[in-house]
């Protein structure tokens, strides 16, 4: 029962997996690429190295000769994936998966041109120039992400034609890995966004958690709540589109499948092969397994039964306003004095404007009204401080 598991990626999702994993008794090397990364701080290990070194990659496999891989981040050298799978490891949900999805390119191109899921109109742009003749065929307004990114990093919207050239070196400038290309797709008039997530098992049905909506700003989000309110036709599109794009890429775990909802339907946006940021709202007990906990047992072969709603609840984000390279914070006894709330501080070393430093959860009866939630939650968040 006890498994050594590759964590690729230390940052607070994947804290939070670290901990799910050592209350089973799993044995975890948390890996990023700067010490004292917040899972290093609970793994059993860590390794220091730059992910997308693929030398680098080969020998801290073959150092440890992990039972899984888990990847948490975007920027590391998926393709080496394909010849672990070959050595017996298991990389998690999938080597596939864990390639498609690293890059908007194969994720979208799978979703929209191999399995007809509906998608919002796209191209790609190796440089301003493609760019300039890209943002011409699909229209503005416009959003331009990076293929490889996360975080919203990269991510802007173009309205005017003077916002290109601006929009090709913010996308630059915020790629993660080696590609340097981008994806603009047409601007979607949506009436909200949701991550449906989604657990894949081992010979056992896809299950799917209350959908949960968000709010994002700098293509980053800001709040999120569970459970999002859709209607029950929308509700089933958005899993079988979830259901076909993640058995087509194979494996078992935790993926997190983003989608627009508009009056014309459900449109598909973006997969992430792993626990999702916006799930983080799980942490409120929302569920009656976080998104951590169903990912580690969806990993490890352990049968989930059902996936069920035990509260309503809502997550705020606590952000940096300056940089600091010995963070400190305020304002916890506020939060504490507060019924049905809690928080989370994530233990990041640094801090420079905009990062993601701790969440702030609040929670009621699966009755209660999200919108309160996330108005208490918002509420509560700002009388935190991060004092640099």
């Amino acid at each position: 029962m006890i498994k050594k598991i590759l964590l690729l990626g230390s940052g607070e999702l994947g804290k939070e997996f670290a901990i799910a994993a050592q209350r089973l008794g799993q044995y975890v090397i948390a890996v990023d690429s700067y010490e004292k990364a917040p899972a290093m701080q609970v793994a059993d290990t860590f390794e220091v190295i730059n992910m997308l070194d693929g030398s680098a990659l080969d020998r801290i496999v073959a150092k440890h000769q992990p039972d899984f891989i888990v990847p948490e981040i975007e920027a590391i050298r998926t393709e080496r994936f394909y010849d672990y799978e070959t050595q017996g490891i298991t990389v998690v949900p999938s080597a596939k998966a864990a390639n498609f999805t690293m890059n908007r390119k194969a994720i979208r191109d799978l979703a929209s041109k191999t399995l007809g899921i509906k998608t919002a109109d796209y191209r790609y742009a190796t440089s301003g120039e493609e760019l300039l003749q890209a943002v011409e065929q699909v229209g503005m307004p416009c959003v331009v992400k990076p293929l490889m990114s996360s975080s919203g990093k990269g991510q802007s919207t173009i309205k005017k034609t003077e916002d290109i050239q601006k929009a090709w070196d913010y996308a630059v400038e915020g790629s993660r890995g080696d590609v340097i290309e981008v994806i603009v797709e047409a601007f979607v008039a949506f009436e909200s966004e949701i991550t449906l997530l989604t657990v894949t098992q081992h010979g056992l049905p896809t299950l799917f958690c209350p959908p949960i909506g968000h709010r994002q700003e700098r293509g980053d989000y800001q709040e999120s709540w569970q459970p999002a309110l859709l209607s029950p036709n929308q509700l089933l599109e958005a899993q079988d589109m979830a259901q076909k794009v993640t058995q087509a890429l194979g494996g078992a775990g935790l993926f997190g499948v983003e989608f627009f909802i508009t009056k014309e339907g459900v449109v598909f946006s973006e997969l992430s092969p792993r626990p999702h940021d916006t799930g983080m709202v799980t942490l409120a007990g929302s569920q009656n397994y976080n998104e951590f906990e169903l990912h580690l047992r969806a990993i490890l072969g352990l049968p989930i039964k059902e996936i069920t709603l035990e509260r309503a609840a809502a997550s705020a984000v606590i952000l940096a306003t300056g940089h600091s390279d010995n963070p400190s914070y305020h304002g916890f006894e506020d939060i504490a004095a507060e019924p049905q709330s809690d928080f989370r501080i994530f233990g990041k070393p640094t801090a420079r404007p905009y990062r993601r430093m701790g969440i702030v959860l609040t929670y009621g009866t699966p009755q209660t009204a999200v919108e309160s939630l996330v108005e208490r939650a918002i509420q509560l968040k700002n009388h935190i401080e991060v004092i640099n």
